[in-house]
């Protein structure tokens, strides 16, 4: 199956073409013209989800599943098409956009799975105490309820999984809140074709043609005029940090402040206890590295810092990551503004006498090659700069005198959507210390593992404190994901025929 993009917005059911148009900018092969979102079609997007809640957010739990299910078909039914104008434009190569698509459909069946249990309902009944002294108890009723037409913006680094149908696209529809997607002009070709088979289950299944919408490109005004629109009641955001601060503070300036759920980025710091390092020192390195350049080191989960105790064993370990980050080639990144923000966080780190390079190397265009550094606790403690993420194949050592430094270190850290400790049997007293720190810093705390590959399962907790995360009770990955656009409703005293569906 081949795919040509027409380059037009999808709008509440139909494709509409604006004025004025832009290029796509892909890695290898043909560019395209796409036209560019205004602030109207966003009016008429955010119009045509409201009309559609009314419908949708009322509709048997079945069929939103099956809705869901569809879209996970047509997706797979363009699935070579798919893969093919992914790789044009973001550079990644095909099995990682085939197992990316795998992931797509595979949260939107879980979503529909989850959804038909009804736990995510969390249903409470409190039965009426007429006789109750000194005043009698009304029978009341609690259940979860779709909040409303909710906006979403894709991400750079997945342009499936996080974008057109990603994550939050699946869970809001799950919800029952229609969809608005801002789309990424780091791909726009493959947020149409996801587009074209959203719009394909929305006809297959008789949903209201209102409960998605794609609004391709654009300024900054089409991204504020979403997140500010009266009908929007939530956004969904995977991006940068300055970025989603300048939409959050948006939503929180509104006249009806909603919420923004935003994951911003992480450094994701390990922390490599003595006995694990005693054993295996050169293992650490070697997986170490292996994780930090995958896919070019555009994971917002990329172990960017790791901490150990000064002495041999961090030799091993730096020597076994520097050797191995060396033979990794140069990689294609997903745009060249974000291959521009690589260099200038490298230039960052060679900027500071304080930090010594291990393994420097030089990026031009499109590409990035790894860079390896270190520098001490007490170092990056007096430095903030060294604690902000650079997106791409770049580590740290921090190396700790002790670990009273170490747990001194980890304290200094912001909210991190991961957190890592290396440990042996014989590290678990030092660990125990570390955990409580660890918890209070990341939505995620592993042991013994690279942070790198988010399940996609009901436990997951992708969100952290902030910066990591706009809101460190939610999470963008997970079934639990569903509850950032649901919202409790007591229903008090009232007959079973008038109760919501799912209170019968």
């Amino acid at each position: 199956m081949t795919f040509t993009p027409h380059g037009k917005h999808l709008i509440g059911g139909e494709w509409i073409a604006s004025e004025q148009r832009f290029t796509s900018e892909p890695a290898h092969g043909p560019s395209h013209a796409f036209s560019v979102g205004t602030v109207a079609l966003v009016n008429r997007a955010c119009e045509a989800a409201e009309a559609a809640f009314w419908s949708f957010g009322h509709a048997p739990r079945e069929e939103r599943a099956a809705l869901l299910e569809a879209i996970a078909d047509e997706i797979e039914a363009r699935a070579e098409a798919i893969t093919a104008i992914g790789t044009q434009e973001t550079g990644l190569p095909e099995a990682r956009l085939q197992g990316e698509r795998g992931r797509t459909v595979g949260q939107l069946r879980l979503f529909a799975a989850h959804i038909r249990k009804g736990e995510h309902l969390d249903r409470r009944h409190d039965p009426a105490l007429p006789d109750r002294q000194p005043l009698p108890r009304p029978d009341l009723r609690m259940v979860q309820r779709p909040i409303g037409p909710v906006a979403v913006f894709g991400a750079s680094n997945f342009p499936l999984a996080f974008s057109t149908a990603g994550g939050d696209t699946a869970a809001a529809l799950a919800a029952g809140c229609p969809v608005v997607v801002k789309g990424h002009s780091a791909h726009p070709g493959t947020g149409e074709i996801v587009a074209e088979a959203i719009h394909a289950a929305i006809a297959k299944t008789g949903t209201h043609p209102g409960v998605f919408s794609l609004v391709q490109g654009g300024d900054r005004k089409v991204g504020e005029a979403l997140v500010q629109h009266p009908l929007v009641k939530a956004v969904g955001f995977t991006g940068s940090l300055a970025g989603g601060r300048a939409l959050f503070d948006l939503c929180a300036a509104r006249p009806e402040p909603i919420p923004f759920f935003g994951e911003l980025g992480s450094v994701n710091p390990m922390f490599l206890l003595p006995e694990a390092m005693r054993a295996r020192a050169e293992a650490l390195g070697q997986g170490w590295a292996g994780s930090l350049s995958m896919g070019a080191g555009q994971f917002c989960t990329n172990p960017g810092i790791a901490v150990v105790l000064d002495g041999a064993d961090a030799d091993r370990f730096a020597e076994a990551a520097r050797t191995a980050l060396a033979q990794v080639g140069p990689q294609v990144m997903l745009t060249e503004g974000i291959a521009r923000a690589y260099r200038d966080g490298k230039a960052r780190f060679e900027a500071r006498n304080a930090v010594k390079p291990l393994l420097a190397t030089e990026s031009d265009g499109r590409t990035a090659s790894p860079n390896l550094y270190e520098t001490t606790a007490a170092a990056w403690l007096q430095d903030q700069a060294l604690g902000e993420e650079v997106f791409g194949p770049l580590g740290l050592v921090v190396r700790v005198r002790g670990m009273e430094e170490m747990l001194h270190l980890a304290r200094g850290f912001e909210g991190q959507l991961t957190a890592t400790i290396h440990m042996e049997d014989a590290d678990l007293a030092a660990a125990r210390e570390l955990l409580p720190v660890l918890e209070r810093k990341a939505g995620r705390v592993l042991v013994n593992g690279f942070p790198t590959g988010v399940e996609v399962c009901d436990a997951m907790v992708h969100g952290g404190p902030y910066p990591a995360s706009t809101n460190f009770g939610a999470t963008s990955v997970g079934t639990m994901a569903i509850r950032r656009f649901l919202r409790p409703v007591c229903y008090q005293g009232f007959p079973e025929a008038l109760l919501p569906q799912d209170l019968r």
